[in-house]
């Protein structure tokens, strides 16, 4: 991902989690980035009801040096949304009235961007990280509830496809009782967009009580899952009106675990489409 884009990212994900008074200075970045990097900083304060001090402690929160850096990257990742010339603006509402066809055409940029974003931000040693302990692992166990249940789902049947020995579990008490079976050697991959979602972040801390690996994908890398887990692969959405979390959460958590699928099915090539093979032939007939 270029670093414009990669500012906006970071300061989306790390958000909720800032200070209210940071997170009014967030709140105006993503809002209006060209509007911030044309303000002095006393004006950009002023703005947010905040002081220069806070601004600066913004900042350095997303990995800048200061607020020339932060006008810099602002005024670049402006640009780039320019760029998107004939597309209605990614980040914008899909208000009551709009035309069913710019609904399509909303939905179809900020899913696609959602894509982009991901892997553009994707930590790849920490998905090779992961790929290697799923590979090696006894037994992996996936945690989710609501939506997240649903990408939890989703990775055991790829994974269950190719012979690996996983179980993903939607009921937050088998869920726990799962992960108090598991040792070292196991895996726990839990999925939340939060990151707060009290019921996996306890499974997935049982989990680690027991010696297992445990592995979160959420959008919130500062977020309470992520003090529980060994290894954080984190997405990247953007939400409007209409895309709370159960739809912008999806097609960017699906995207990292098809990353973390074939990453794992490269492993043993010659099992992995054997085990196609014969799952394949399984169920032909019932297709006809």
């Amino acid at each position: 991902m270029d670093a414009p884009q990669a500012l906006l990212v970071q300061i989306r994900a790390l958000m909720p989690n800032l200070p209210p008074s940071e997170r009014r200075v967030a709140a105006a970045a993503l809002a209006d980035p060209a509007g911030v990097a044309g303000k002095t900083i006393s004006e950009l304060a002023l703005a947010c009801e905040t002081s220069e001090t806070t601004v600066v402690r913004f900042c350095r929160a997303v990995g800048l040096r200061g607020y020339p850096e932060l006008r810099i990257g602002l005024a670049a990742a402006a640009g780039n949304e320019d760029n998107t010339a004939g597309w209605t603006g990614v980040g914008s509402d899909i208000g009551p009235r709009d035309p069913l066809s710019d609904v399509v055409k909303k939905l179809g940029f900020a899913d696609a961007r959602a894509v982009e974003d991901t892997v553009g931000q994707l930590d790849l040693a920490v998905l090779k990280r992961v790929i290697d302990a799923v590979v090696s692992a006894d037994r992996t166990d996936l945690y989710g509830v609501g939506a997240s249940a649903l990408i939890a789902l989703d990775l055991q049947q790829k994974l269950h496809r190719i012979g690996r020995p996983v179980h993903a579990w939607a009921d937050p008490h088998i869920a726990l009782t799962s992960a108090a079976l598991l040792k070292r050697g196991d895996v726990a991959i839990a999925v939340s967009h939060t990151g707060d979602t009290r019921d996996t972040v306890l499974s997935l801390a049982e989990a680690r009580d027991n010696g297992a690996t445990t592995v979160a994908i959420t959008n919130f890398p500062r977020s309470r899952i992520s003090e529980v887990a060994d290894y954080v692969l984190t997405t990247a959405v953007r939400e409007t009106t209409f895309r709370s979390g159960a739809m912008a959460s999806r097609i960017a958590a699906l995207t990292v675990v098809d990353c973390l699928f074939v990453g794992v099915a490269q492993r043993n090539h010659s099992r992995t489409l054997k085990a196609l093979e014969r799952t394949y032939t399984a169920v032909r007939e019932r297709r006809r």
